[in-house]
């Protein structure tokens, strides 16, 4: 039962997010290369200011790059949370276990197939990539459950290393086809796969929109069966549950999200390791809470983290994929200490 007092809690403290993502967005849109005052901000979105250059400014690069990013954080603290609550493992996330390698080495394919960059696709062709990356976590997912399964359950332990051996195995693979492309298109790929959403575009955002318009609500709608997919197997089919069904529909909408973001922002780690944890200690263990503010958390890493990447090391720049890094690695080591000392 979801106590009056935690639900109370939950609204502060998703306000308290929107106020802060509201705030680092508006700071993000403000600050650059290119100098902006407040009032030629606010007279340009509110359509006042007709000056080319400030509309390209925002418009052109800094708009979308923050849509994307929060787009994107959104959607890897959403999967986060909903693999972790499928798997029974706190460790989980699209990066460990391999379904970002597995839609990277896809989208890779896909590149050298049709011998393109990132950078300049049409709407058609994004949304082409996205359902080839799609049909790639979606094998890679299958092999992760295939393989993680010990008397008929899904074993934690043997999770996290297939994850890790199909990482690293589609890392490889990835490599290996990114050599075979052109100078220009391996450059591309490359910075594509480090994590960055330099190359923002409003065609990326238009294919991004159905796939949360689609799979949100699924999440929002299977978020209390989460609750009841923590407890153990003989107690889900003694409640009636038809856990596999629940677990195959989670997994499918997880892929076709994660692969419609790393289309448009390559392999971003740790996102959907840490904002989980975080909407955890903010508002409990109830999943109906969990989603939404590790969906809001996630917006934040990366949101922030591109700020950081773009402003600090101005004029050069430093992908949102290595700033998290910098972070998720130690924190990682600190969540692997933490479960080794309660097991």
């Amino acid at each position: 039962m979801l106590k009056r007092s935690d639900n109370r809690c939950f609204i502060q403290v998703f306000l308290l997010g929107i106020v802060f993502a509201i705030f680092v967005m508006y700071m993000s849109l403000a600050t650059g290369i290119f100098e902006l005052t407040h009032v030629e901000i606010i007279r340009t979105i509110l359509g006042f200011d007709n000056l080319w250059e400030n509309h390209l400014v925002i418009y052109g690069f800094r708009l979308p790059r923050i849509v994307i990013g929060a787009f994107v954080g959104c959607a890897l603290g959403m999967v986060g949370s909903v693999l972790q609550g499928v798997t029974k493992n706190h460790l989980a996330d699209p990066g460990i276990l391999g379904i970002q390698a597995a839609v990277g080495f896809s989208v890779v394919c896909y590149m050298l197939i049709v011998q393109s960059n990132v950078t300049g696709m049409s709407e058609l062709s994004i949304i082409s990539m996205s359902l080839f990356g799609w049909i790639g976590g979606i094998l890679a997912a299958i092999f992760l459950f295939l393989f993680s399964r010990k008397h008929g359950e899904i074993d934690p332990k043997r999770l996290i290393l297939v994850g890790i051996a199909l990482n690293a195995g589609f890392g490889a693979l990835t490599l290996f086809v990114s050599l075979k492309m052109n100078p220009q298109d391996f450059e591309m790929a490359t910075v594509w796969l480090s994590g960055s959403i330099y190359s923002a575009s409003w065609e990326q955002i238009y294919s991004m929109i159905p796939w949360f318009l689609i799979v949100v609500p699924l999440f929002v709608w299977k978020a209390p069966v989460l609750n009841l997919l923590q407890l153990n197997e003989v107690s889900i089919i003694g409640l009636g549950l038809r856990a596999n069904r629940v677990r195959f529909l989670l997994l499918l909408g997880s892929v076709g999200l994660i692969s419609s973001s790393v289309i448009v922002s390559g392999s971003i780690g740790f996102v959907g390791l840490i904002a989980p944890h975080i909407a955890r200690r903010l508002v409990g263990m109830h999943y109906p809470y969990i989603l939404p503010i590790s969906g809001l958390t996630g917006m934040l890493l990366v949101v922030v983290g591109d700020w950081i990447g773009r402003t600090i090391f101005a004029p050069a720049e430093l992908a949102v994929g290595i700033v998290i890094s910098i972070i998720g690695v130690p924190y990682l080591i600190y969540l692997l200490m933490r479960s080794a000392r309660t097991t």
